[in-house]
């Protein structure tokens, strides 16, 4: 990240307290998405529903995106810069690996447009590819 992450909190109109800029720096850490459960553990002393609400905040504002990739457990991943979480422009492809049960972001391939008969309004989009990663491949 080219600012700091409390300016950078402050533009998406969040007030950076010391949770959500831990929170903040964690998700940055991290390769793949990752579940409350895992932020969670990543911290001693935090509470669950403080860490939710961090969360849910982010994901308001645009800071982080929800991912459901069928695992039954919702994952979170940063969202890119600029990134609006638009259904028409900012959708990207996930990948769930069967065999480690990670879950990454592949911003880089995106989800065209899907173009939904009169009448239907896309809300949401996720689609989530399942395998094998490149690093259990590999094996």
């Amino acid at each position: 990240m080219t600012q700091n992450i409390e300016d950078f909190l402050e533009t998406k109109y969040i007030r950076p307290t010391a949770m959500r800029i831990l929170t903040f720096k964690f998700l940055d850490g991290q390769q793949v998405a990752t579940s409350l459960t895992d932020i969670e553990q990543a911290f001693n002393r935090s509470e669950r529903t403080t860490l939710y609400r961090t969360l849910k905040t982010f994901e308001e504002h645009g800071v982080v995106h929800k991912i459901d990739d069928g695992s039954g457990v919702t994952k979170y991943a940063l969202c890119e810069e600029n990134c609006r979480c638009d259904v028409d422009t900012d959708l990207h492809l996930h990948f769930h690996c069967n065999n480690c049960g990670e879950t990454v972001c592949l911003t880089n391939h995106k989800i065209p447009q899907i173009n939904l008969p009169e009448g239907y309004l896309a809300e949401d989009v996720n689609l989530v590819v399942k395998g094998i990663c490149e690093k259990c491949n590999r094996f």
